[in-house]
This record gives structure tokens, sequence and C-alpha cells, in this order.
């Protein structure tokens, strides 16, 4: 059984429309303009709106900004108003906000909430161009209310600076009880004033920001670089030295603290642009968090329009493109990211996966050992690569790529539970079992309660009939920790199968089976019982089910087996053995 699932967020199909092509590429009308393109016979307003209904459900993102903007085209003055606020939007997500910016709806009649963000886009692009006056004449002139207070509090003093404003510009903006906008505008405030020359002031800010237990780890890496910038390097580095002792393997931080120590140039205070772009960087990804993606993906092309080079947003518009399905646009957007950044490594994992994902197995290996290679003292690079070497079932070869990371955090005197868990893993695959135990009872020493590694030892253990009454108690604890996870519960029930009790066994397994109705283990778990207490036609069910859900060679022979001469005679029940964990 699978003991460990990544769970991808499902988007709706208003989310899908968000899934389109990365910033600066404008989506091409397609069909109306196009006569090589499948739907070049749909020359009416409304055909090219279905059709870009149409590519929306299969996919087509792209195509879809394309034909809804088509639609407007044609529709000329006279089309819809649904049609033109659709066309803004599908060319606001496609990644155009300029062409956006143009196409925002004004109408008194046009929906509130496509108008509000209409606004923001037309407030944001004349940022880019640095017309601030522009800007800030709209948003005195319209309410861009809920759900854009936080970004429109947060760009104000952004605009107040580009047209001079000097006191609008450090005055903090605030929303009653809203601490993103607390914090932001504060980080804003320190740069505005930094940018002035005001440092005592600003280092106030940095200070203050770096002194909120909430807030500390976003903002240790604004304070540390102004104090290189300040040219105190000592004090960066002991700041980032904190920082790294809660976060190990920040690579930013520790990219920072290897500049700082040699005194080398550090980052300059950002630009207005830039600090305009991080404020809806921040409320992108506020919105993200509520999983609301199609307003997240909307602020991260706003953010992009400030600030084309801004690693983050294009890290997170891959994200979102890719739990939308949108595969290629996803790459694309990844592939913004240059090998300077220290979001380099996390943007091409991210398309190893993603040739993982698509089949692409060799791929997707070789692509995860380049990155490995180019950077050996990279953690998230040697993760990656033993990642993919374990989903490709190259279980000794991930187990070795994991040894001098689990040596480096044992030296250290900090040894992480996740690495062992993970190489336990690999080598009870190999066929490696006293090793993959040690491992795994290293792990629990480490962490006595992670209800993960309670369950796979204590699986393990049960299935190869070892320690069974200290396993049941393991998996028991488990199941009371994550009483919905349909793989515990099948650890339990088959636990109690092993120690002979089937009817707790059958309770067990039938909720583990609705729970994980496609996982082939589960399922021939419970045909075991059936047969057991006698319910023989609905134990060959479940095990001719099984061959239904791709099972592994070796399950798909002992199943066939099963149905062929059922199981045989049922042994004493095991379990006197009690393991210690050393």
């Amino acid at each position: 059984m699978t003991r460990f699932k990544v769970l991808l967020a499902t988007l709706s199909l208003s989310v899908l429309a968000a899934c389109a092509s990365p910033q600066g590429s404008a989506p091409t009308l397609r069909g109306a303009v196009d006569p090589d393109f499948p739907y070049a016979d749909t020359r009416s307003t409304y055909g090219q709106f279905l059709a870009g209904q149409a590519a929306l459900r299969s996919g087509r993102t792209r195509d879809a900004a394309g034909f809804f903007e088509s639609a407007r085209v044609l529709g000329g003055d006279k089309a819809e108003l649904a049609v033109r606020e659709r066309a803004f939007t599908a060319v606001l997500l496609a990644g155009d906000v300029e062409a956006a910016s143009r196409m925002a709806p004004r109408d008194a009649e046009a929906n509130e909430a496509v108008r509000r963000l209409g606004a923001l886009t037309r407030v944001v692009d004349l940022m880019a161009d640095g017309k601030g006056g522009e800007a800030r004449q709209i948003i005195k002139a319209e309410t861009i209310g809920f759900p854009h207070r936080q970004a429109t509090a947060l760009l104000e003093p952004w605009i107040a600076a580009q047209v001079g404003d000097v006191a609008g510009a450090i005055a903090q903006p605030s929303l009653q009880g809203d601490r993103l906008v607390q914090y932001f505008g504060q980080l804003g405030r320190a740069r505005l004033l930094e940018r002035a020359g005001r440092f005592e002031e600003a280092e106030t800010d940095y200070k203050l920001l770096t002194g909120v237990s909430a807030a500390r780890g976003l903002f240790t890496l604004d304070y540390g670089e102004f104090l290189e910038r300040r040219r105190r390097s000592a004090e960066a580095v002991a700041l980032y030295d904190t920082a790294l002792v809660q976060s190990p393997g920040d690579t930013a931080l520790i990219r920072a603290r290897a500049r700082a120590s040699v005194r080398r140039s550090p980052p300059p205070v950002v630009t207005l642009r830039q600090g305009a772009a991080q404020v809806l960087v921040a409320t992108a990804a506020s919105f993200m968090n509520e999983r609301q993606s199609q307003f997240g993906l909307a602020y991260l092309r706003l953010a992009l329009r400030l600030d084309p080079k801004r690693d983050d947003a294009w890290l997170l518009v891959g994200d979102v493109l890719a739990q939308g399905g949108d595969v290629e646009a996803a790459r694309e957007a990844y592939g913004k990211l240059p090998p300077s950044s220290p979001r380099y490594v996390a943007a091409q994992g991210k398309l190893a996966w993603s040739l993982q994902t698509e089949g692409d197995k060799a791929a997707a290996v070789a692509l995860a050992q380049r990155i490995a290679a180019a950077a050996p003292g990279d953690r998230d690079a040697q993760l990656t690569y033993a990642d993919l070497l374990r989903a490709d079932e190259r279980w000794t070869e991930s187990a070795a790529v994991l040894d001098p990371l689990i040596a480096a955090a044992a030296a250290a005197g900090n040894p992480d539970w996740r690495l062992l868990y993970m190489r336990g893993v690999a080598l009870e695959r190999a066929g490696r079992w006293p090793e993959a135990e040690r491992d795994l009872k290293t792990a629990l020493i480490a962490s006595p309660d992670e209800p993960e590694l309670l369950n796979y030892l204590g699986y393990s253990w049960v299935d190869r009939g070892e320690n069974l009454a200290e396993a049941l108690q393991m998996v028991q604890r488990a199941v009371a920790a994550r009483p919905d996870s349909g793989a515990m519960l099948d650890s339990l029930g088959w636990a109690h199968y092993r120690l002979g009790d089937y009817k707790a066994a059958l309770e067990n397994l039938e909720k583990a089976v609705e729970l994980e109705p496609g996982d082939p283990d589960v399922n021939d778990h419970l045909g075991d019982v059936f047969w057991r207490l006698g319910r023989k036609d609905e134990a060959r069910f479940q095990w001719t089910r099984v061959l239904s859900l791709e099972p592994t060679a070796t399950q798909k022979v002992l199943v066939e087996t099963k149905l062929k001469t059922g199981l045989g005679p049922a042994g004493p029940a095991v379990a006197t053995t009690v393991a210690t964990i050393p």
C-alpha cells in the first residue's frame, strides 16, 4: 500500500479560467483571424464565446483568452457586456495586463466585482508606466472595495512616492485588524524611509518587524540586507545565523549569509515598482491560502507587470497553472527563473515533477540528476533527486542520495526524522529490511508521535507478522491522530486480521475502502477478511476489483491465485513478541 500520498488541490472550472499563458505573451485572436484554426468557421460573437468556453473545459486556456477577445472584437461597440467582462478577465489572467487595462469595463451596469478588479488593473498599469498621478486619481475617484482593500491600502504609499508626496509615502497604511496590511505596510514604510535617507527611522521599522514572532521569518532578509547596505555586515551575519537555527535549509538565508560574511555588495534598496510588486505578491499569497486561486493569479500577473523579474511570482504562477492542468504554461513560468535565483532549484524541481506527472520518468530523473550535480550542497536539489528516484522505484539509488544528508544532520546533532523516514521507505522497498527498520526506529525516537512513522513501521511489522502487539498499538495511535486516513485505517484493519480478530478487521477495512476505493491493497485486504468470515462471493468480488485497479505484477499473480483457489486454512494468531525501540 502507498504509505504517503501527495494531495493536489482540485481547482474549479472558474479557476481553470485562470490558467493561461505567462506574463508578456499576449493572447492571439483565434478563429476570427486564423483560417487554419479548427474554430475558423465560428465567426459570430456568440460562436467565439462558446468556443472560449469549450477551450476552458478542455484546458486550452491560452486559446480561451483569444476566443473571448475575438468575441469582444467581433461584437464591437454592441458586444454584450458579459462578453466584454469575460474578455477582460481572461486576458488579465493570461498575463497581458496592458491589454486588460484598456479593456477594463467601466460601465455603471457592469458587474461590480469585475469593475473593481478593472480599476485596480488600470492603477497598476499606470504605476508600471510611471504615471502615479493618474493612478492616484483613479483611487480617489473610484471605490476599489472588497476584496481589493488590502491591495489598495498597500499600494497608496508607493503611488504617493511616485508623485513625490513624501508625507503620503511614509504614512503607514492600516485596515482594522488586518495583519497583512499591518506587516507589509510597515515593511513598505521602512523601505520608503530608507529611500529617503531616514535610516534610523527605517531601522526602527525593520527591527519591529523582526521582533514579531508571527512575522519574523518573513522579514529577516529585508532587515539583514538593510544592515549590509549600512556596512554593518557582522550584525547581518549574526541575524542570518539566528534565523538559520530555525530554518537550516533556507537557500536565500544561506546565500545572504555567505555574501555578508565576505562583504560582497548587497541587493540595492528596492525601486518603487519593485516595492509595489511585493505587496501584490503578498496579497496574492493570501488569496491562494484562502483557495481563491483566480484572484491569486490575477494579482500575480499585476505584480509581474510592475516587476517582470520577480522570481517568487513566477514560481507561484507556475504552481497555479500546474494545479489547473495547464502544464505547458506552468513550465514556461518555471523556466523564467534564472540560475542565479535562490529559487532556481525549486523551479527546476517543479519542472522535473511535471515531466514525471506526464509520464516521462527518464527525462524527470535526468533533469533532477543534473540539478543535484550542479548544486551538490543544496539540500532541496538532493531531496528532489531522491524523491524522483523513489518515484521511479530506483530504491537503492534513492537511499544512496539521502546518505550524506542524513550523515550531515547526525553530525550536527540534529537528526531529521523526515530524511530517515524517506530512506527507511526506500530501503524497505529495496528488500533491505534490517537497515530500513533501523532507520524507522531512529526516526521514531526523534519524533515519537508522528502518525506517518507510527503507521509505516507498524504496518511493516504487521505485514511481516512481527511484533504484532506493539504494531497494533502504534497503528491505533496513528489512526487516533488521523481518523480520516484510509491508509492508516487499512493498517489497523490488517493488524486485527493478523491477530485473528476478523470482526474488528472488517469494521476498519470497510471504512478504509470507503476512503481509498481505488487502492488495490485495501481492496485485497478486505477480500481476505470476507473470505475468513465465510463471505466468499464478496471476497471474490473484492479480489476481482483489485485486478481493475492497476495492481503491481506481484499483486496480480497473488490475487489471480486467490480467485482460483481461495485462501488456505487460517494459521494461529501470531503476536507475542514485543519489539523495543532503542
